[in-house]
Parts: C-alpha cells; sequence; structure tokens
C-alpha cells in the first residue's frame, strides 16, 4: 500500500498508518500470539465450514479466521457458555457443588425444563441492501414475533448446504437459521459466498418493544 503522501509523513519514509492499518496490524499481532498459547487442535468447540470460515458448536456462532475465534473465546459469553456447561456435567455426574470447576446452579428439580408447544412460523420481510460507499451487496432480514415468551431473545446461525435435511446439498449456497420460542424455526437460502464480519458490516438487533428481530449481512467484494 503506498502511504507516501500521506498527512505527516516525510518524503521517502514509508507514511503515517492510518487507523484502519493499525487496527488490522493490532489484530494480527493478537492472533499470533493467541495462536502461540492457545492450541485450537484441542477445543473441541471449534469447526470449519466449506466456506473456510470457523464456526462456535457451543455458541452458535461464525467467525472469519482463528483470530476472531480466539477473541470470541475471551468474551462474556462463551465464557459464561462454559460455566453453564460445565455446571450441567457436574450434576450429571453427581459432583457436588463446592468440588465442581463452575458455580453453583439450581437443580433440574427446581428449574424444570422449559417446554414450548411451536404456534408457527413467524412473519417476515427480505430486502436486498448495498453498502453506498463500499457498493457490497447483502441482505437485510426483519422477522415478527409478537407471541415470543417473556425472557426469550431470537437466535442465529449460518448452515452450511451439507448440514441441512430437507433438500438436495448444493455448494453453491448456505442458509441462515433463526430460532425463537414458540415460533417454528426459519431458515432463508442465501448465495455461498464470504460474509464480511467486520463493524458496520454484520448485525443483528432485537426490539423487545415491537418484538422483532432484524439480521443485516453483506458480502465480501473481491477487492476485500
Amino acid at each position: 500500500m503506498d502511504r507516501q503522501n500521506r498527512v505527516g509523513s516525510k518524503i521517502g519514509s514509508g507514511g503515517v498508518a492510518g487507523q484502519s492499518e493499525s487496527n488490522v496490524d493490532r489484530r494480527e499481532r493478537l492472533r499470533k500470539l493467541a495462536l502461540e498459547t492457545i492450541d485450537l487442535a484441542k477445543d473441541p468447540y471449534i469447526l470449519k465450514n466449506h466456506l473456510g470460515s470457523y464456526e462456535c458448536k457451543l455458541c452458535l456462532t461464525l467467525h472469519t479466521n482463528e483470530g476472531s475465534y480466539l477473541a470470541h473465546t475471551q468474551g462474556k459469553k462463551h465464557q459464561a457458555n462454559l460455566a453453564r456447561r460445565a455446571a450441567r456435567e457436574a450434576r450429571e455426574q453427581g459432583i457436588s457443588a463446592p468440588q465442581a470447576a463452575a458455580p453453583q446452579a439450581p437443580t433440574t428439580a427446581l428449574v424444570p425444563k422449559k417446554q414450548f408447544l411451536k404456534i408457527g412460523r413467524p412473519g417476515y420481510t427480505v430486502t436486498k441492501v448495498r453498502d453506498p460507499d463500499t457498493r457490497q451487496h447483502g441482505f437485510l432480514f426483519r422477522i415478527e414475533y409478537p407471541q415470543i415468551k417473556d425472557g426469550e431473545r431470537p437466535r442465529h446461525r449460518f448452515m452450511g448446504a451439507y448440514e441441512q435435511r430437507q433438500e438436495v446439498p448444493n455448494r453453491d449456497f448456505q442458509y441462515v437459521v433463526v430460532a425463537a420460542e414458540p415460533y417454528e424455526t426459519v431458515a432463508f437460502k442465501i448465495p455461498a459466498k464470504e460474509v464480511d464480519m467486520g463493524e458496520g458490516k454484520f448485525f443483528t438487533f432485537w426490539d423487545a418493544e415491537t418484538r422483532q428481530y432484524a439480521l443485516q449481512m453483506l458480502y465480501r467484494s473481491a477487492y476485500q
């Protein structure tokens, strides 16, 4: 990248790196440091799909590279799910709470498993979108859950063509799967291109007042 003519640079120097370049360099250094200390081959929750992305089987999240996945494993969501998994395994093995690795949790007798009666498919709209600056194409999904249970929140994941059993697998497509009790799970069939998970490119939003879930995604362009 030519940085010769940036503001603040000197003739003959490499130039002053911008904010985006600094962020890329910082993320790469953190990724290399994490890879030196963590062996992903021993992680039971990482899954590399046919698109080259990485999925967390524990949290059902999608990540573009190992660095993004490693950052996710240090976050609150992944750590909380690990604690819940450890507490459940401790109960199943008959280990008392002080001996378990996770904090004490209520027994299954006090917290009965949720049972929902499916009430049908939610209403939804799908809109094609384009970033005005980068000209990236993508989709905006809006799904309505007017009768969602109190405390419930929609969840999403990306599914490869060979994971589903509803139709003949086609490697040219993938699926966006959204679930929220007590509604039926819905899946949207989209082209199997690499999704841009960068800030402002991919986001989800749950409006608890209108009970509408929004998910926007953009594909990476050929020049990224």
